[in-house]
């Protein structure tokens, strides 16, 4: 909204600064910020009246250490973090922006049918929360919307280099290093994205299409809905998953925004996009603002999660975030680098994938089910000990918030590495 308004005022009045809103440095930054405030004061307010109100979480003993001691702790924190983040992206966001309609929508969207499980836990005393099939409806339906939005919409283009006299083109200015000159770029509709390792590193959905033509075109869009729709719901069920110790997922969300977040404002960028040889994205400019909220408004958050947790985000905060996270990804054609950027939430969904299917196929087999994991999901497996199981190390439990300060250094090796495939190839 501020966005906007200096926008008017810049072409009806002429004051100093007031041209300092068209630069997404300065946005982000004070978005960041922002976020950051209103986390610390929300969280303060929100988790007074929880614990007033008695809404705190339901523990089952599964014989973790410390487990039983976070019994009653307030859940539902997610609110904080929703609250910090869209306050400032309304404010200095522009609105009109494809992009960021599409994340304030996922935001919004998966942070009802978080809330929506969190309250029949909470409310209704109901530890099942709300059914799973509904939760995947609702995912595949934010899925569908992003999906079938990134196709119809002619603001959602790759820009490419091209001739002055090709069709459609139009000149872009570049300025470096005193040296000044002009390159023609040309919008498409494309279901290109970026993979790693390879020397062109761009993989065209269209190619798993068995048509060709009109009919390839269109298949072509429908694959890419398809995995649209496959990948928002499963960065969103690993983010779930991996909200299970204090600070873990807050903290590793933070890592992997920041990293997509420089990821946005380079293939937004005609100059960087060019020398690192990536995809150059139109207007991604303004996801580093909703990134930069996102960041500050989880780093607010974590001031009461680290451990000892004062709040839990629930799936309020939990299925948003992934959700967050998987349609940047998608905006910035990055999805593809998401088992790295993400190794975590993968490893995490992985882990549990694997000890159901092998505790069932020994369970047939055998007559008695067996465990790859002590426990899943993976970061429990660490805080367990004395049960048999394929993997027996580590021998004695480790303490929680070791566990989690480890999970965010692997967390930052992973996004690391992901910006550094884009120059291995």
């Amino acid at each position: 909204m501020l966005y906007h308004l200096f926008e008017y005022l810049q072409q009806h009045t002429d004051f100093p600064g007031i041209g300092l809103m068209k630069y997404i440095s300065f946005r982000s930054l004070i978005a960041a910020m922002t976020a950051l405030l209103i986390g610390l004061y929300a969280g303060r307010k929100l988790i007074f009246k929880l614990q007033k109100k008695q809404i705190g979480e339901e523990i089952r003993d599964l014989g973790l250490e410390g487990q039983m001691a976070k019994k009653g702790t307030p859940t539902m924190g997610g609110i904080i973090i929703l609250l910090s983040l869209l306050i400032p992206v309304l404010l200095f966001g522009n609105l009109s922006n494809i992009y960021v309609i599409l994340l304030i929508i996922t935001t919004v969207g998966l942070g009802m049918i978080g809330f929506l499980d969190d309250s029949i836990k909470v409310f209704r005393r109901n530890k099942e929360g709300l059914k799973g099939q509904f939760k995947i409806f609702g995912q595949i339906a934010i899925g569908l919307i992003v999906g079938i939005t990134l196709c119809l919409s002619d603001e959602a283009v790759i820009r490419e280099k091209t001739t002055s006299t090709a069709e459609n083109s139009h000149p872009e200015i570049i300025t470096e290093n005193d040296h000044v000159s002009v390159n023609y770029f040309q919008d498409i509709k494309s279901t290109k994205t970026t993979i790693p390792f390879i020397k062109h590193n761009e993989f065209d959905y269209s190619w798993l299409s068995p048509f060709k033509g009109k009919a390839g075109e269109t298949a072509s869009w429908i694959i890419y809905i398809l995995i649209v729709i496959f990948i928002v719901t499963a960065v969103s069920n690993g983010t779930n998953l991996t909200d299970g110790m204090d600070g873990l997922a807050t903290g590793i969300s933070a890592i992997v925004g920041t990293t997509l977040g420089i990821l946005a404002y380079l293939s937004g960028n005609s100059i960087y996009a060019s020398y690192l040889n990536i995809m150059y994205i139109p207007d991604t400019g303004e996801v580093v603002i909703f990134m930069a909220a996102f960041i500050g408004a989880l780093i607010g958050f974590l001031w009461y999660n680290a451990y000892p947790a004062q709040v839990f985000m629930g799936d309020t905060g939990s299925l948003s975030i992934g959700g967050i996270i998987a349609v940047t990804a998608i905006i910035i054609r990055k999805e593809l680098l998401i088992p790295v950027l993400c190794g975590i939430f993968f490893v995490e969904s992985l882990s549990v994938i694997i000890q159901r299917g092998y505790f069932k196929y020994t369970k047939k087999k055998y007559g008695q089910g067996r465990r790859v994991f002590k426990m899943s999901p993976l970061h429990h497996h660490f805080q367990k000990e004395g049960i048999p199981a394929l993997i027996k190390l580590p021998r004695r439990a480790i303490p929680e918030a070791k566990i989690t300060v480890r999970f965010w250094i692997i967390a930052i090796l992973l996004c690391a590495f992901t910006i550094i495939t884009l120059k291995i190839r």
